[in-house]
């Protein structure tokens, strides 16, 4: 099915991208068979000891233990809630101290200059975790290896190594668009952790968080329907975050689709001046 991007549609999209992170509540042991706990244990590789993401030869039989993702998956947008896909009002991250000024300031900007505020940088940039995961019209797809899954997002080329090889998030992070995630598998539900996201990055529209941001997402295929992928997201922030924030994103599965080719800077028509300002071209 032929699918056409334009920049106005990314745009609104990008403006629409609220996003989600999962509940943490509810672990429970592992009912599923040794092969699947084999798929996404910290094994390693002999003397080297290395784990499995390093030398994965001889470790591909046990993922098809682990639930069957393949394809891609399109965000479903619930009705009534056009601007924010997945998001409803009261589902909207609880800002407190500077970061609830700092937003009801952009808030009062947007009113006040007819929604055409200052941006930083340019829209070429990714809108990062947890934004990636809710681009209405951008599919995503999971590629599973041994002790690993990668999300492969359409939107920007971007991708997201979540590393379930036993790992724990490293002392030294370096903060990154779509930060640092380690996973493991509680029966055929993917638990992801995720820090080390940029403080530049967007919680949402306006809204910016510390660099304590932390999310926690429960991703698994909807109970009587394999075609429904459900990413349930929670995010805690002690410095921007009033309270944890959970919401829930579904996903549903196309078989025949393939992800295309994303390159922003080709249609990209909005001017950046010399400070790195994102301005609007208006002919």
């Amino acid at each position: 099915m032929a699918r056409m991007k334009t920049l106005s549609l990314w745009v609104a999209a990008t403006c629409a991208a609220s996003l989600a992170v999962v509940s943490f509540a509810g672990a429970r042991a592992d009912p599923e068979p040794a092969a699947r706990a084999a798929a996404a244990s910290p094994a390693t590789t002999g003397a080297a000891n290395l784990p499995v993401t390093a030398h994965p030869k001889g470790h591909y039989a046990a993922l098809d233990a682990l639930p069957d993702w393949g394809g891609v998956w399109v965000l479903n947008r619930p009705a009534g809630v056009p601007a924010a896909p997945g998001v409803s009002g009261s589902e909207r991250p609880v800002l407190k101290g500077k970061y609830l000024q700092d937003y009801q300031a952009w808030q009062h900007e947007v009113a006040s200059k007819g929604g055409q505020v200052a941006r930083e940088g340019s829209y070429c940039t990714p809108p990062g975790m947890p934004g990636i995961m809710g681009i209405g019209q951008y599919p995503i797809e999971f590629l599973f290896t041994p002790g690993r899954v990668t999300t492969h997002h359409e939107a920007w080329m971007q991708w997201r190594n979540i590393y379930t090889d036993g790992r724990g998030h490293p002392d030294d992070l370096d903060p990154t668009f779509e930060g640092d995630s380690i996973g493991h598998w509680e029966g055929s539900t993917l638990v992801v952790d995720t820090v080390g996201i940029k403080s530049t990055v967007a919680l949402g529209m306006g809204m910016r968080h510390s660099d304590k941001l932390h999310i926690i997402e429960r991703m698994h295929l909807a109970k009587g329907d394999p075609d429904t992928l459900v990413v349930e997201m929670t995010a805690e922030d002690p410095e921007a975050l009033a309270k944890p924030w959970t919401h829930t994103l579904t996903f549903k599965r196309s078989r025949d689709w393939q992800l295309l080719e994303f390159e922003c800077a080709e249609n990209d028509r909005n001017p950046v001046d010399a400070n790195g300002n994102t301005g609007f071209k208006r002919e």
